[in-house]
């Protein structure tokens, strides 16, 4: 593994955090994961449809999340968990048309909505704390006396 991607700490030094310790970066994809196994048996005319709108949606989830906690700025963070909320919702959209629609059986539809239900919460969960984060920088800075 090339030395930028090594996450391993020096001797004596703290492992560092990143997006893959993230509860919600894990969910998200074990969802994508999931999402893949689920639209497999769609019918082929839809690979460019159904099936791939909701594989690009789960994919979106996990990478805007990392994406965001490597921009190591708060405001890029939020926007990229905002975006990745939209793909949550998008993504939910798309599973309850594939139901309708009769691709996707009762089974795969409660597990995967039971996944999707949960990466949401975490994802609110993680917006709010970063508004917050954010919040708290802001009035940090304006409480600070200028010289």
């Amino acid at each position: 593994m090339p030395a930028a991607c090594d996450t391993q700490a020096a001797p004596g030094m703290p492992t560092p955090f990143t997006y893959r310790d993230l509860v919600v970066w894990k969910q998200g994809m074990d969802l994508a994961e999931q999402c893949y196994k689920a639209t497999a048996s769609f019918p082929k005319s839809e690979l460019y449809g159904l099936t791939g709108q909701l594989r690009r949606a789960s994919v979106s989830i996990p990478s805007n999340v990392a994406e965001g906690h490597g921009r190591r700025s708060t405001k890029a963070y939020l926007n990229h968990v905002s975006i990745a909320i939209g793909s949550q919702a998008e993504f939910a959209t798309c599973v309850e048309l594939a139901t309708r629609v009769g691709f996707l059986d009762e089974g795969n539809r409660k597990r995967v909505v039971a996944l999707s239900d949960s990466v949401g919460r975490l994802l609110y969960g993680l917006h709010r704390a970063l508004k917050r984060k954010l919040a708290e920088k802001k009035r940090t800075r304006s409480a600070t006396p200028k010289p």
